[in-house]
């Protein structure tokens, strides 16, 4: 994934409510800066904790931590082979790692950054990871071959059991009661989980949604927002699993959230080069109220519940030389070296 630099973008005023898939102004007082990192690989998520003021960036080989007060680069975690995401739990002072490339977890100290005992094993290519407060488990969503999620104790750092999910995961969400809700990429739909038990609560189809990626959660109205390729947020019911709304949303998205203390649910637009800000305007009826300029590339993104800041890794992409066709759906152009940012949407 790549993304572009980008300017301070211009506050506009936010008129009214846009019509279904038109272009929504951005919203009063919303901008966008970027943090300049640099260096070279690939990325995939990133980690905001909002107590430590730092932010975790997955690197393809290693996690770049960046001071999100000072906005600059403070650390790194190495030898993190095909690292996916991060997952923080501040009670022991400890981050996770996904390695996708050696179905391993890194433990690593918060403060020092060094890494804690030996790595964990887990499922084939985990890929998102998830620490659940409720159930107080780290969860690896692992692509597969085998399918599944690997549930860890944070505190002893070791496998607690495995969840069968029958299909490749992608990002997962806790309510806060111990449920863990995760996004079923190849069949378009949400899986439930007992995060204590490992049991398979429910299924729930998105359709009309496809290949789900980004998730988030709201655990006032019990309603998810799965972030879908075919351009669209749907708005599930968690309680019963009924569609609530569908949503229009930009191309090339990868992640999502939500936002309690704000009501804002969001996309990130990677092909557009566009956040969609997401609310609900009446009850039951959703509606994206801002399109924030970010930078084509600009795919995954986490947010800063303390700050309500969402950050978004990004860099340029070298141009298709001439007589050759553009990359499709996610086909990627070599990156301009040293171009890789953060933005920063606050």
């Amino acid at each position: 994934m790549k993304r572009l630099a980008i300017a301070l973008v211009p506050a506009l005023l936010l008129t009214m409510a846009p019509r279904a898939g038109a272009q929504a102004p951005a919203a009063k007082g919303m901008k966008a800066h970027k943090i300049k990192v640099g260096g070279d690989g690939g990325w995939d998520y990133l980690t905001a904790d909002p107590e430590g003021k730092r932010l975790y960036v997955s690197r393809g080989d290693r996690v770049i931590v960046v001071d999100t007060a000072a906005e600059k680069v403070v650390g790194e975690i190495p030898d993190t082979p095909g690292v996916h995401g991060i997952a923080v739990v501040p009670e022991l002072n400890r981050g996770f790692t996904s390695n996708g490339r050696d179905n391993s977890v890194t433990v690593f100290d918060l403060k020092t950054l060094k890494p804690v005992g030996a790595r964990i094993k887990v499922g084939s290519n985990p890929d998102a990871i998830l620490y659940d407060p409720a159930s107080k488990r780290v969860y690896t969503f692992n692509h597969g071959p085998s399918k599944d999620a690997t549930a860890i104790d944070p505190s002893a750092m070791a496998v607690a059991g495995t969840v069968p999910l029958e299909g490749t995961p992608e990002a997962g969400i806790g309510d806060g009661k111990g449920h863990v809700f995760v996004n079923i990429q190849d069949k378009g739909e949400v899986v439930e989980f007992d995060g204590k038990t490992l049991k398979v609560l429910n299924r729930y189809s998105l359709a009309p949604g496809q290949r789900p990626s980004g998730i988030g959660y709201d655990p006032e109205t019990h309603r998810l927002f799965s972030i879908c390729s075919n351009q669209k947020m749907m708005v599930l019911d968690a309680e019963n699993g009924k569609v609530v709304a569908e949503v229009p949303i930009g191309r090339g998205t990868d992640g999502g959230g939500y936002d309690p203390a704000t009501g804002n649910a969001f996309s990130s637009n990677g092909q557009d080069g566009t956040l969609s800000v997401v609310r609900q305007t009446s009850p039951g009826k959703y509606e994206v109220v801002a399109t924030v300029p970010t930078q084509t590339s600009a795919r995954t993104m986490t947010f800063d519940p303390k700050t309500h800041r969402v950050y978004l890794s990004a860099a340029e992409m070298q141009p298709v030389p001439a007589g050759q066709p553009q990359p499709k759906g996610r086909g990627r152009r070599p990156i301009v070296p040293g171009s890789f940012c953060i933005i920063v949407v606050e």
